[in-house]
């Protein structure tokens, strides 16, 4: 799994550390991934927890993005998900700096960073286009195609080949919705997907 939410992930993940890492190698499963929600507080211990079981532990975070993280007044409430992941020291180093600065000078309501920012350390960076929150789903699921193919066309522009358009299946209708243009886009532009 490459989008997976800990207990550190306050009000959504549920899964303990050590009970998460016990499935994943009940399962036969060789790497599982980490991405709480804009924090990286759990990553020293997932990765000595998977290093016992011989799991090999993917660092990431879904980190919060929006236009202007400098900008704290009402109007600029509006924020986006998407999940970096690292491949290497560099990575970890970039998305570390990208978390910190979502608390230090990007944090209004939630820890954020802007796209700008992310343009500045996306080395070493491996992105997947999130979860319903995410930029290009709500602009699929709000009617804006063109613009959802825009900002994915920016990101593979960005990352290259370690760009990946996210399909994720709960019951929710939108996601079906936006499901449809992921593989519209993936169909257009030959991104990537994953699931």
């Amino acid at each position: 799994h490459l989008h997976v939410h800990t207990e550190y992930s306050l009000l959504d993940g549920a899964s303990r550390i050590t009970k998460l890492l016990d499935r994943v190698k009940e399962l036969g499963m060789d790497s599982c991934a980490i991405t709480d929600h804009g924090v990286m507080y759990g990553v020293v211990d997932f990765y000595r927890e998977a290093q016992k079981r011989g799991i090999h532990p993917v660092i990431g975070c879904e980190v919060y993005t929006c236009p202007n993280h400098l900008d704290k007044n009402s109007a600029s409430r509006e924020y986006n998900h998407l999940i970096l992941l690292c491949k290497n020291e560099t990575g970890y180093r970039n998305l570390s700096y990208l978390v910190s600065m979502g608390f230090v000078e990007g944090f209004y309501v939630k820890p954020r960073i802007d796209w700008g920012l992310l343009h500045e350390h996306a080395e070493g960076l491996v992105c997947l286009s999130g979860c319903l929150a995410g930029d290009i789903p709500q602009k699929i699921v709000s009617g804006q195609y063109d613009k959802a193919k825009e900002k994915a066309e920016e990101l593979a522009a960005l990352f290259g080949e370690d760009f990946y358009l996210e399909i994720q299946k709960h019951g929710i209708p939108d996601e079906d919705t936006a499901a449809r243009g992921i593989l519209r886009i993936h169909d257009e532009t030959g991104i990537p997907i994953v699931v």
